[in-house]
This record gives C-alpha cells, sequence and structure tokens, in this order.
C-alpha cells in the first residue's frame, strides 16, 4: 500500500516547469542531475548530450509549456500532473493533454523524470 499526499510542488520541480515555460535550455539542464535519467514519449535519454539535444529541440523548440494541474507525493515520488502545449505535432492527441511527470529528486535537483500519458 502506498502512500499519497497532496504536497507543495517540490523546488526542483518547480524550477524544472518555471525553466520549461520560460523555453530557457539552460535553466532546464540545471534543475536536473548531471546523471539525470529522462523518459519521454517511450524513449529514455541518458547522457547530458542527449537530454540537452532532447530540451532544445523538443521541450524549447518545439515551445512547449506546462500548467501545473496537481501534485501529489506517492511513495518518495512526486507525481506532478501538467496540462501540455506548444508547437508539437498535436495529432491523435486530446484537445487538453494532461501528462503525468514522475519526478524523483536528489539534493534539491531532478535524477529522474518520467513523463507519461496516462489513460483513463
Amino acid at each position: 500500500m502506498s502512500i499519497e499526499h497532496m504536497c507543495e510542488t517540490p523546488a526542483a520541480a518547480r524550477r524544472y516547469v518555471d525553466a520549461v515555460n520560460a523555453f530557457d535550455v539552460e535553466a532546464v539542464l540545471a534543475a536536473l542531475t548531471p546523471d539525470a535519467l529522462v523518459h519521454d514519449n517511450q524513449r529514455e535519454f541518458t547522457t547530458p548530450d542527449a537530454i540537452r539535444t532532447w530540451v532544445r529541440d523538443e521541450i524549447v523548440g518545439d515551445r512547449v509549456t506546462m500548467q501545473v494541474v496537481e501534485v501529489v507525493e506517492r511513495s518518495g515520488v512526486t507525481v506532478l500532473r501538467a496540462r501540455y502545449d506548444g508547437d508539437y505535432d498535436k495529432t491523435n492527441l486530446p484537445e487538453e493533454l494532461i501528462l503525468t511527470n514522475y519526478i524523483v529528486t536528489r539534493e534539491d535537483l531532478i535524477a529522474a523524470l518520467f513523463i507519461v500519458f496516462n489513460k483513463s
């Protein structure tokens, strides 16, 4: 049985969301540990260069924005749901795209970020 409770957005997650919304590659990277793991759209990014390219091309390049709609703490993992928008291909996506970000932090930085499109 996992323990879940509503929580304030942790500082690391807040810095990440703010950096995404500012379209700031360096600030996004500064919110992550040097050895961070990112999983997005069924792809895994495990090196600083791969993560930088993902941020530059698919987050900042597509002018992605996030509007946080829910944050809960579940078994030591921050579960942040956000409404996404941007200039990315929206083919076959719902009009309101809500993605779940599973965030693991270490020393006030994001060590692992899993972005998932959960089905109802």
